[in-house]
């Protein structure tokens, strides 16, 4: 089985990839008498043009080229045409890891950055909790990590981190919301509601199931049932109010699961043992 993704891979190409459309290039891929000096200063061409690479792609992205990600061909062209250098040339510097190490070093100083620490990334996971309280999307929860990185001036971690922190983040905001709903329910309630999710003898299912396959169609019998459904309901006694101790966001995925979630699989989502709730 693969890991749990943050993000598709359509979201993670916008988010982590680098852009060559004209606007980014001409934005952030020209390079100015201060980089053209520093360009300058390696004496090769291949260094030249690989420096001006790695330059460009962590001021523009905040991240390290990855080991053996190759640029686009647009973007290094692009630079090469800059420094009047053969685009075809930057394969030697590729090849040169001692090279690209040194000059990443170099550059994050430069730029005024650092390794992402232990701060950092506890930083990141609060703001993806933030993220994560009005809702499950993974682009917006994975931005606001990516964010969190960049205000600090840390250097982007690698995207497979990045997604941990941001499903981490997620997985702390949904619990906070379910225990927001219930914390001071009294556990007398709490039995009731878990036995909603257990065969009631007497109709031989699950209340809950039984509430969802409330019937739709007009007709006098139907409109029975639908009035014995809401009577039930209302003996729970849950108070509405209850909604509003979560964002707007999170009540909606909390309902969006529930009308997803199988009556067979309702049972896991319990909040007492079985022990509690077995009378």
């Amino acid at each position: 089985m693969g890991r749990r993704r943050l993000v598709n891979a359509a979201e993670a190409k916008v988010l982590f990839g680098v852009a060559v459309d004209e606007d980014s290039l001409l934005r952030h891929y020209t390079l100015g008498p201060t980089d053209r000096l520093e360009c300058e200063i390696r004496r090769r061409p291949h260094n030249q043009l690989g420096f001006a690479i790695q330059l460009c792609v962590m001021r523009h992205t905040g991240r390290l080229l990855a080991e053996g990600e190759q640029p686009p061909a647009t973007l290094i062209h692009y630079l090469a045409d800059q420094l009047s250098i053969e685009p075809r040339d930057y394969a030697i510097y590729a090849r040169r890891a001692q090279t690209r190490f040194d000059h990443s070093r170099f550059l994050t100083e430069h730029l005024g950055l650092h390794i992402a620490n232990k701060d950092d990334r506890c930083a990141a996971l609060l703001a993806a909790i933030d993220a994560a309280a009005s809702g499950d999307k993974g682009y917006l929860i994975a931005t606001a990590v990516m964010s969190a990185f960049r205000q600090r001036g840390a250097l982007l971690p690698s995207q497979a981190a990045m997604e941990t922190i941001g499903l981490a983040g997620r997985a702390i905001a949904r619990r906070r919301a379910d225990i927001s709903l219930v914390e001071d329910i009294a556990v007398e309630k709490l039995v009731v509601l878990d036995n909603v999710l257990h065969v009631d003898p007497a109709i031989g299912q699950t209340r809950f199931h039984w509430l969802r396959s409330a019937p739709d169609a007009p007709g006098a019998s139907n409109l029975f049932e639908l009035t014995e459904r809401i009577t039930f309901l209302r003996a729970l006694e849950i108070d509405p109010r209850l909604q509003a101790r979560i964002s707007s966001g999170r009540w909606d995925q909390i309902i969006r699961e529930g009308d997803a979630t199988p009556a067979w699989l309702a049972a896991d989502f319990e909040l007492l043992p079985v022990s509690w709730t077995a009378g």
